[in-house]
């Protein structure tokens, strides 16, 4: 199935009196680049959290944002290290003998210490537990966004192809009355120019002239081409590089196209080929 390379998901659960929030974001990117953002209490999960995102993701800059919130509470409570205190206030009995000068200082001074307040003990394997669930319930929504504008992607691709294969059948059709133009001119012009023109030398020169402007294999070449992207649109594993190939191919087929081209018809067929690929292959840039 097309998935596209850019989408948005966001979720938020709750775990006792924190609320647990979870961002995926992606662009389009050559390779698979995964970045989690976490608090640094919560990094005992990146390594998980990296593993499931790329269970489902094989292409594109994918970023990870998790983080918590504390609910407020009308009377917030603190938990208060004694411990701590009591030796912070005995150092600073010490201080102040060799000082020989009273320090002043207030119990809000005191708090404002680090290590007096202490966050409440986490149970890691439930607060694990919620994150995964989390990463899981967003990377559903995540894949989904992406599976749908895959979608629309492979709507554009498919019009576009029928479009090129409209004006390859139509430079196929014009093929014999191109070459007809190139003889009947060639002819003229050496009547012009020879009085008795040696009809036999004439008639080897136009062949190796048609040889050399026949354009019937790049035309092949560019019909089996776009059948293929046509093919390789429906199936399920990620395709975007096969298909960013298959553009190089068929840029290549329409180049070689105006080259030979000396109608103006044909050369009009091979600019509006040439457009079409490049909007598919612009398209092409965002599909995994």
């Amino acid at each position: 199935m097309i998935k596209s390379m850019t989408a948005y998901a966001g979720n938020e659960t709750l775990i006792g009196d924190t609320t647990l929030y979870c961002e995926l974001r992606s662009v389009n990117h050559r390779y698979g680049d995964i970045t989690i953002k976490l608090p640094e209490h919560l990094r005992f999960i990146e390594a998980d959290i990296r593993t499931l995102i790329a269970s489902k993701i094989n292409r594109g800059k994918v970023e990870c944002a998790i983080s918590l919130k504390k609910q407020t509470k009308e009377r917030p409570t603190f938990n208060i290290n004694m411990n701590a205190v009591n030796a912070l206030l005995e150092a600073t009995n010490q201080i102040e003998e060799l000082m020989q000068v009273s320090l002043s200082f207030s119990a809000l001074d005191i708090l404002t210490f680090p290590g007096i307040q202490q966050e409440p003990a986490v149970d890691k394997t439930k607060l694990n537990e919620a994150i995964t669930d989390l990463v899981n319930q967003t990377l559903t929504q995540f894949v989904e966004v992406r599976e749908r504008e895959g979608t629309q992607l492979k709507l554009l691709i498919e019009e576009r192809c029928i479009k090129m294969q409209r004006f390859a059948e139509l430079a196929d059709q014009r093929i014999p009355k191109v070459l007809l133009l190139i003889r009947n001119k060639l002819i003229d012009r050496i009547t012009e120019l020879v009085a008795q023109p040696d009809f036999d030398r004439l008639e080897q020169e136009l062949v190796l002239l048609t040889q050399k402007l026949d354009i019937t294999e790049e035309l092949d070449r560019l019909k089996t081409h776009i059948n293929e992207v046509l093919r390789i649109l429906n199936e399920k594993e990620p395709v975007g590089r096969r298909l960013d190939f298959l553009m190089q191919e068929l840029n290549r087929e329409a180049n070689t196209l105006g080259s030979k081209s000396t109608d103006k018809e044909m050369t009009q067929i091979a600019i509006e080929l040439k457009v079409l690929i490049e909007q598919v292959r612009e398209q092409i840039q965002n599909i995994e």
